[in-house]
C-alpha cells in the first residue's frame, strides 16, 4: 500500500471508531478499527506510524467531538468559517496523541505478537492518560468506554477506564494476529481470556448498600440554551423549577447546572425560601445549580443544598478552557463568541462530599465526570454520585450521549450509584454496574422519580487510581527495550 491509501485507510478506520461508543455503541467496530490500526503499525517504520496514528486520530476526533463546531456557531456566535477552523485544529491536536503512541511503539523492538498484544496497548494508554493532563486535559472517546455494556466493562473497577483501553487494544491485536495467522494459537488464547476474565469481574459486587433506598427527583427544565440568559425568560424558567420541585414528594432533588441563570445573591430569598420549605415539609433537600461570587469579584459555577440539611455549596473545579475561563493570553477570543460567564473561577480541591437526604454526595458539573482519577478522589469518601449538567451547549449531537456513556463509566469505576440531571438532556439514573435504570427523554420538561441507593466500600480503582494501569504501560516499554538490548 502507497502512503496515500494508508493516510486514507487509517482516517477512515478512526472515523468508523466512533460507531462503537454512545448512541450507537456497537463496540465489535472498536474491535475491528483497532485491529485495522495494529495492522497499519506492526511492520511499518516510526514516522509511517506517526502518519498513520495523526490521520486516525484525525477520523477518530473529527467525526467524535464535531459537536464543538455546533456550541461555537449555533450557540456561541463565532462565524462558522472560524468555528470549522478551530475545531479543526482542535482535532489535529487531539489526533498528536495517537500519532504519538504509533511513533513510540514503532521505536521499541519487538516481534508482530509481543507488539500487537503490549506494546501498542502500552503506548496508546500511556498516550491515552497524558490526554487527560495537557493543557487542563480532554478525556472524551478514551476507547475504553466503547466497552461500557460489555464484558471488558469488568476491568474497570480494578483498573478504571484506562484499563478498559488497554485490553480493547489488546484483544483488538489478538483479533489481527489470528485474522493474519501470526501465532493463532496464542491469538485465541486472548481473545477467550480477556472478555472471560471482564465477565467474571464483572459479577463482583465490590461495594455494599449503605442504608435503605430513598426517593430521589432529577429535574430537566428544558430551557432553551439561546434563552436560557434573556432577562424576559427568568421568571419563567423560576416557575418551571419551582413547579417541578414543589410536586415531588421525593428527599433528594436535583436540579440542573445553573439552573438560575442569576447571581445566587441576587435570587430572590422568597423563592430560595419557597424551594427550601418545599424540601423541609418531606425532610428532604434540594442541590440547586447556581452561579455564586465573593466580594472580591470572583465568581464559580456551583451546586448549593437548600432543605433540612445544613447549607452546602461545591464551586466546580475542573472547568472548561474558553467555555469557563479564558486561558492567559487569549482574551482576544471573547471577542469572537457570546458566552455568558466565560471567565469563571476554579473551587478548592478535595471539597467534602454534601451530607444531604441521609447520604454522602460527591457533587460534580458537567465536564468533570470525565476525570476519572478526580471523581475517585471524592467518591472514596461519599456513598453516592451526582452530577448536575447543561448540555444543551451541543445541540441535538453526539455529546449528550457520550456524556452519559463517561457516566455509565464513573459508576463502575467507583461501584457508586450516579444520578445526572440535565437541562435538556440526557437525564438519568444509573447504577453502580453501569446499567441505566431510568431516563427522561432529551429535549422535553420533565421530573425523573426514582428509587436510589447509596453504595459504601473501595473499589481497587477508588484505591489506586490510574497509577496501576500508567505503571504497567511504562513497565512492559522499558521491559521491552531492556529485552531487546540484552539480546543484542
Amino acid at each position: 500500500m502507497n502512503a496515500v491509501p494508508v493516510s486514507v485507510i487509517a482516517f477512515f478506520a478512526g472515523a468508523a471508531t466512533v460507531l462503537a461508543f454512545a448512541p450507537v455503541g456497537a463496540f465489535p467496530v472498536a474491535l475491528a478499527t483497532l485491529a485495522i490500526l495494529a495492522h497499519l503499525w506492526t511492520a511499518a517504520t516510526p514516522r509511517r506510524c506517526f502518519v498513520t496514528g495523526f490521520w486516525f486520530g484525525l477520523g477518530l476526533f473529527g467525526a467524535g467531538v464535531s459537536w464543538i463546531y455546533v456550541s461555537m456557531t449555533q450557540f456561541g456566535g463565532m462565524p462558522p468559517v472560524l468555528a470549522a477552523a478551530a475545531t479543526a485544529f482542535f482535532c489535529a491536536f487531539l489526533a498528536l496523541f495517537p500519532a504519538a503512541a504509533g511513533w513510540l511503539q514503532a521505536r521499541i523492538p519487538g516481534g508482530p505478537a509481543l507488539r500487537a498484544l503490549l506494546l501498542i496497548p502500552a503506548a496508546w494508554t500511556l498516550f491515552e492518560w497524558l490526554r487527560v493532563w495537557v493543557l487542563t486535559g480532554f478525556p472524551w472517546l478514551a476507547v475504553g468506554y466503547a466497552g461500557t455494556g460489555w464484558p471488558l466493562q469488568g476491568y474497570a473497577p480494578v483498573a478504571g477506564v484506562f484499563g478498559v483501553s488497554f485490553a480493547l487494544l489488546s484483544l483488538s491485536g489478538a483479533a489481527w494476529m489470528l485474522a493474519a495467522r501470526r501465532s493463532p494459537a496464542l491469538a485465541v488464547v486472548v481473545l477467550l481470556a480477556l472478555p472471560a476474565g471482564g465477565e467474571i469481574l464483572r459479577h463482583v459486587a465490590w461495594t455494599a448498600p449503605a442504608g435503605e433506598p430513598f426517593t430521589a427527583a432529577l429535574l430537566q427544565g428544558n430551557i432553551p440554551q439561546e434563552l436560557k440568559f434573556q432577562p424576559d425568560r427568568y421568571e419563567k424558567t423560576l416557575d418551571t423549577y419551582a413547579r417541578l420541585a414543589g410536586e415531588s414528594k421525593a428527599r433528594l432533588v436535583v436540579l440542573p447546572e445553573t439552573a438560575i441563570p442569576r447571581f445566587y445573591d441576587r435570587v430572590e430569598p422568597t423563592y430560595l425560601a419557597r424551594l427550601e420549605d418545599a424540601a423541609r415539609a418531606i425532610g428532604g433537600d434540594v442541590l440547586l445549580g447556581v452561579p455564586t461570587r465573593t466580594e472580591a469579584g470572583a465568581y464559580y459555577n456551583s451546586v448549593v443544598s437548600l432543605g433540612t440539611s445544613p447549607r452546602q455549596a461545591y464551586h466546580k473545579v475542573h472547568l472548561v478552557p474558553f467555555g469557563e475561563f479564558i486561558p492567559p493570553g487569549f482574551a482576544w477570543s471573547l471577542r469572537l463568541v457570546d458566552i455568558p460567564l466565560a471567565d469563571f473561577s476554579r473551587g478548592a480541591p478535595g471539597q467534602k462530599p454534601f451530607a444531604v437526604a441521609g447520604q454522602r454526595v460527591a457533587v460534580n458539573v458537567c465536564y468533570e465526570d470525565a476525570f476519572g482519577d478526580e471523581i475517585a478522589e471524592a467518591a472514596a469518601q461519599a456513598t453516592l454520585l451526582v452530577n448536575l449538567s447543561n448540555v444543551a451547549w451541543f445541540g441535538d449531537s453526539l455529546a449528550p450521549g457520550q456524556h452519559l456513556q463517561i457516566a455509565q463509566l464513573r459508576a463502575i469505576e467507583t461501584g457508586r450509584m450516579h444520578l445526572a440531571a440535565t437541562n435538556t438532556g440526557v437525564t438519568a439514573a444509573i447504577d453502580r454496574d453501569g446499567r441505566v435504570t431510568a431516563r427522561l427523554p432529551s429535549f422535553a420538561e420533565g421530573r425523573l422519580e426514582i428509587a436510589a441507593q447509596g453504595y459504601t466500600g473501595l473499589t481497587p480503582y477508588l484505591r489506586w487510581k490510574d497509577w496501576p494501569v500508567l505503571f504497567a504501560a511504562l513497565a512492559i516499554l522499558a521491559g521491552a527495550v531492556f529485552a531487546a538490548r540484552r539480546s543484542r
